[in-house]
């Protein structure tokens, strides 16, 4: 089992815990802002098992029928997370707007929200180490986890305040109002999500600062060859693709040219991590004075 498939076992413990100390703090005080956190913990419990189901299946290694892998799964838990987190917000929706036909005294505040921030704690640095391993690792279904979970970590913290003003003012309509004000926030989340994930599925190209460099290492490492062109990339999870033509002399061999080739190959692992690197050798009558020069 490697580390990835490791951290998503953990959000579902860390989900599950989380989940019982938010329901406990909304049966205590029956506030429908505390339901509504609660209410996306179920979500982040169910997530967290798409997460580790996707990267169960991203790590499979290629096959007859996927001969570049199973990477793209990933892709698809992300996406089934942006449409739950949606859901769950048309729920918190409706609670809210029965709350506001019919606001409700809150029970024993303090220890409610007491209960409540500690959760929220827990979710916080949980949230924090599967962005900071998701993104070392390459995982688009950790990274979409930590960022759905840092999300409810902000609404847990705005409801929090929220509701610390209900028995000051005596304003009961808050509650549903905060209620609103979270689902509209899981709304957005969810899309943005949602809006990514779709992004790695239409193989979008590597983020301009990655194609960059990787450019800067086809110049450095080139040498012997005159230029690269019709430089091509894009991403997959963790694994990233790589093509281009490279431009030699025409009377090269071809021992010489795969050498070239070899050690392009090398130096662009070396600086991008898991890759699939395919590169077209041409003459040089095939030159386009154009793409990245070789230094």
């Amino acid at each position: 089992m490697d580390k990835i498939q490791k951290l998503a076992i953990g959000s579902i413990f860390v989900g599950t815990v989380v989940l019982a100390l938010k329901y406990a703090a909304y049966r205590i005080t029956g506030s429908i802002a505390l339901y509504s956190d609660a209410l996306e913990s179920i979500i982040n419990v169910v997530t967290a098992i798409a997460a580790l189901l996707a990267v169960r299946l991203s790590a499979e290694p290629a096959d007859k029928n996927h001969p570049y892998g199973h990477h793209k799964v990933e892709y698809f838990s992300a996406v089934l997370e942006g449409v739950l987190i949606i859901v769950a917000a048309l729920a918190i929706l409706r609670e809210a707007y029965a709350g506001f036909l019919n606001p409700k005294v809150i029970d024993a505040p303090a220890l409610g929200l007491a209960i409540n921030g500690l959760a929220s704690l827990i979710n916080a640095g949980w949230a924090w180490i599967l962005i900071r391993q998701g993104r070392r690792l390459r995982s688009p279904a950790l990274t979409a986890d930590g960022r759905h979970l840092m999300t409810d970590v902000v609404t847990s913290a705005g409801v929090i305040v929220g509701l610390l003003l209900v028995p000051l003012t005596g304003w009961n309509w808050l509650d549903p109002v905060l209620a609103a004000f979270v689902a509209i926030n899981i709304i957005w989340s969810g899309w943005m999500l949602m809006k990514e994930s779709i992004g790695g599925l239409m193989d979008e190209a590597l983020p301009e600062t990655m194609l960059s460099r990787v450019r800067e290492v086809i110049a450095i490492n080139a040498e012997g060859a005159i230029e690269a062109h019709d430089l091509r990339t894009r991403h997959a999870g963790r694994l990233v693709f790589v093509d281009f033509h490279l431009v030699v002399e025409g009377g090269m061999s071809v021992t010489q040219a795969h050498d070239i080739c070899d050690r392009l190959e090398r130096a662009l692992k070396a600086e991008i991590g898991e890759a699939q690197i395919t590169i077209h050798v041409e003459p040089d009558n095939k030159a386009k004075h154009a793409g990245i020069v070789v230094l």
